[in-house]
């Protein structure tokens, strides 16, 4: 094997890799809806979401809010109320997503047209 060659397989190795390291943080059937509903309200709060979100639940949301906050892709803050209120939004780095976000709302209103079409 040549070492153009290998240098490109390093390469793609790499690519695959972090599109690996990208799909575990992100991965799941709601972490993406998630993140789409708090991106698109800037904050939102536990219940909004949970409205936002058709068939998910209060433990699922509450699991899957947790990993994203582990990950440092949203910030967790309680609000000094009666009763308690806890806001969600993107932290700086979750910030980063919004072009993917957009993108997959741009892809996905396509796509239904595309199906939709006969």
């Amino acid at each position: 094997m040549d070492c153009e060659t290998k240098n490109f397989q390093q390469e793609h190795k790499k690519e695959m890799r972090a599109v690996q390291d990208s799909m575990d943080v992100l991965s799941g059937k709601w972490k993406i809806s998630i993140i789409s509903s708090i991106c698109f309200y800037n904050k939102r709060r536990f219940s909004d979401i949970l409205n936002d979100i058709d068939g998910i639940s209060n433990r699922m949301l509450s699991k899957e809010l947790k990993e994203l906050e582990i990950n440092k892709l949203i910030i967790r803050t309680v609000l000094d109320t009666q009763p308690v209120t806890v806001q969600y939004q993107l932290t700086e780095h979750g910030l980063t997503l919004r072009t993917i976000i957009n993108n997959l709302t741009d892809w996905g209103i396509a796509h239904r047209k595309k199906i939709i079409e006969k």
